[in-house]
């Protein structure tokens, strides 16, 4: 035990004696370290310290290098830019000189042109001294002449200028008369074959329908029993019927037929559609007329304005006021001479437009004018006045343009037209009216304006047959030849005029054409 324990303590006395020395030795070595590297160290700095110093050395070397070098540079371009300024310097120097040399010239050539100039002015001097003199001998033997004139022709200066002047104004008039005469002529005729020519033109673009219509209308019936109950217990249906449309019914001998009369068109087809509709229905009472009536009132209203609307379309007028394309369509029921007055007014419409082309003048204003001449017929049963006088004042309350209504005014002559528009809506107008087919006559009165025509040719002495031919436009008539000469004629033919003119009514115009025959008969024996 003991033993064991004096080994422990030794074992552990040699452990500490060994860490000590270890200890012991880590510190030397590390002094011994330190100590080597600090003389390696400064080794190290003394030898780069001599490197800095050398390096130094070097660059100092090299700075003295580049700067004696930039110096040189310096310098040669120092005597580059003064080679250069005294050069230019040089030049500019003589081209002063070229200048002071040409200014030089210049100074002596003025001072010769001076001197010319001078000369010159001496010169002409001494001619208008001799000009002066020559006039006042001019002058001196002028008013001798003058005097040896006077006295030969006994007139005086003035007297004599008065009646020249006054023989040169009279040739002049009379040739400025020559002219303006020569020039009316020509543009007389010129303008006459204008107008033809786009009269012409513009009856040939429009094409309208020829039309033939009534007062009247007649509505078919399926069988002549149909008249009993149209008329009804004791006539109560026709009365109905006439009591809500305005109009009368005739019912005749004529076979399946009854007539619906009114000088309203638009009653009348209003009374012709409820009466076609009973008629389809069957049922022909008073409830039921009353209730058809109205159905038949609307769908007229819906026809006007469609038909206003349309035409408006077809000639290309636009912005209208909507009562405007109203009365409009009611002109589709309104006739006049049998021609129908929509178709008329668009027929008048594209006439005006076609014309206003030709001569530069507004179109659309033209073709408004044209559509609206005849707007007072729609109401002219209605309202008090002539229908242009009605128009007018409708155009006036719809703010139509002022040149619209007064071509409206104008469209009879029943004032005097002011405007180029109103010029063309009254042209074509009349040509509208007075082209063959448009409107119609009874038979009766066709007949009568006839032989009226006829009747007055006859009447004058030198007249031996007369036949009034195309519808009654034209009456060709045949002279005696032995009462009457070529004239003659002339006379006879406007005195004929002026008698169709006085106490006829005619839609456009007549013509009169006057024939003369001469004949020479022998015989051969």
């Amino acid at each position: 035990m003991g033993v064991l324990l004096i080994n422990t303590v030794l074992l552990i006395v040699m452990i500490i004696v060994a860490i000590v020395l270890c200890v012991i030795g880590v510190i030397v070595g590390f002094n011994l370290g330190v100590a080597h590297r600090k003389k390696i160290a400064e080794a190290e700095f003394g030898s780069a310290e001599e490197k800095a110093k050398s390096i130094v050395k070097d660059a100092e070397k090299a700075a003295d290098a580049k700067k004696r070098e930039l110096l040189l540079e310096a310098k040669e371009e120092n005597q580059k830019l003064r080679a250069d300024f005294d050069a230019e310097v040089k030049e500019r120097r003589n081209e002063l000189n070229r200048q002071e040399r040409r200014i030089n010239q210049k100074e002596e050539n003025l001072d010769k042109k001076t001197d010319n100039l001078e000369k010159k002015e001496q010169t002409l001097s001494q001619k208008l001294k001799s000009l002066e003199s020559k006039e006042k001998e001019i002058a001196e033997i002028k008013e001798q002449q003058m005097a040896l004139i006077e006295k030969i022709s006994g007139l005086t200066a003035e007297e004599a200028k008065t009646i020249l002047l006054k023989d040169v104004e009279n040739q002049t008039k009379h040739e400025a008369a020559m002219m303006v005469k020569e020039i009316e002529q020509e543009a007389k005729e010129n303008a006459e074959k204008k107008a033809k020519n786009i009269v012409s033109l513009a009856i040939q673009k429009v094409a309208a329908d020829h039309v033939a219509e009534t007062t009247v209308s007649v509505v078919n019936l399926p069988s002549d029993e149909m008249k009993g109950r149209i008329i009804g217990r004791e006539g109560r249906n026709i009365r109905t019927i006439e009591t809500l449309t305005g109009v009368d019914l005739i019912i005749d001998d004529t076979p399946e037929a009854v007539i619906v009369s009114s000088f309203d068109p638009i009653r009348r087809e209003v009374a012709r559609l409820a009466l076609e509709k009973l008629i389809v229905d069957g049922r022909i009472h008073p409830a039921r007329i009353e209730e058809t009536v109205e159905k038949s009132r609307k769908e007229v209203e819906s026809i006007i304005k469609q038909e206003g609307e349309s035409a408006t379309f077809e000639t290309g007028v636009h912005g209208l006021h909507p009562e405007l394309i109203k009365l409009l369509g009611k002109l589709k029921f309104r006739t006049s001479y049998g021609q129908n007055v929509l178709k008329h007014s668009i027929e008048v419409s594209h006439l005006a437009g076609v014309m206003a082309g030709e001569l530069g003048v507004d179109v659309a204003l033209a073709k408004r004018a044209g559509l609206l001449h005849d707007i007072g017929k729609a109401v002219d049963h209605e309202v008090e006045g002539s229908h242009v006088t009605i128009g007018a004042d409708i155009a006036k309350k719809y703010r139509e343009n002022k040149d619209v209504v007064h071509a409206i005014m104008a469209h009879h002559g029943d004032v005097e037209a002011q405007t180029i528009v109103a010029s063309l809506v009254q042209a074509a107008d009349a040509i509208s009216a007075a082209r063959p087919g448009a409107r119609r006559e009874n038979l009766e009165t066709y007949i009568k304006r006839l032989q009226n025509l006829e009747e007055i040719a006859n009447s004058f002495d030198s007249v031996e047959k007369s036949f009034a031919i195309q519808a009654g436009r034209e009456i060709r008539i045949m002279v005696k030849p032995e009462k009457v000469n070529d004239e003659g004629m002339i006379l006879v033919a406007k005195e004929i005029v002026k008698r169709i003119e006085s106490e006829l009514e005619y839609p456009g115009q007549i013509k009169v054409s006057m024939i003369r025959e001469t004949r020479a008969v022998d015989y051969a024996k």
